[in-house]
């Protein structure tokens, strides 16, 4: 099975169309999140843009960079979920966060410059998986553990217009090891996915989003 052609998180084609004003508020609402574990509040962020951040925001929404609600409320800015997913990462020196999806979890170190820790549950046997990464090197527990790499659907028009979010996020898990994650794929004929080992799955995470707060 070929690898598929990925749209995960924040990837470089969806960031070079933000404007300048745009990046400094996603820069903090990823900051925020670090932090916190939580969005940031109106107030913080208009002290960035003024009045201009509801426009500020749609383009992010737009571009697939942050998600909002139907209100313009933040829901998520990948690699951060504002609402409780199966991957939790506490960073060193800030908060517990949900993670959009494992390939997510993966890239905050190299994103943050901070040791994490990851805990997720393999979907298939409902089994932990935890992964440290410490000074950039990862240990995983099981060391048997992967990560499952695809979409959902396989229309081309569908992977330019779907958000991330619906169409990658609920793919890309971890599994206790190769067989449960082919298990997993094999019940599910809609996802078009491959199973990373996890020097691949780490180097995902790190091309994703290892740059993104520069």
């Amino acid at each position: 099975m070929n690898k598929p052609q990925l749209r995960v998180g924040v990837t470089t084609d969806r960031i070079t169309g933000v404007s300048a004003p745009a990046r400094r508020v996603h820069r903090a609402i990823l900051r925020a999140f670090a932090s916190t574990g939580r969005p940031p509040d109106r107030d913080s962020l208009t002290a960035v843009t003024g009045p201009s951040l509801d426009a500020l925001l749609r383009e992010l929404h737009d571009r697939d960079v942050v998600r909002l609600d139907e209100r313009g409320g933040i829901l998520a800015a990948y690699p951060f979920s504002g609402r409780p997913t199966t991957h939790t990462v506490a960073i060193a020196g800030g908060a517990t966060v949900y993670a959009m999806c494992a390939i997510d979890a993966l890239g905050m170190s190299a994103m943050l410059g901070r040791d994490t820790t990851i805990r997720s549950t393999d979907p298939h046997n409902g089994h932990q998986v935890t992964v440290t990464v410490h000074d950039g090197q990862a240990a995983w527990e099981p060391v048997t553990a992967v990560v499952v790499n695809g979409v959902t659907g396989t229309s081309a028009d569908e992977d330019c217009c779907v958000p991330a979010v619906d169409r990658c996020c609920s793919v890309l898990n971890f599994f206790t090891d190769p067989a449960s994650a082919h298990s997993w794929l094999a019940a599910r004929p809609a996802v078009s996915g491959v199973v990373l080992d996890q020097g691949e799955a780490m180097q995902t995470g790190v091309d994703t989003f290892g740059r993104l707060l520069e």
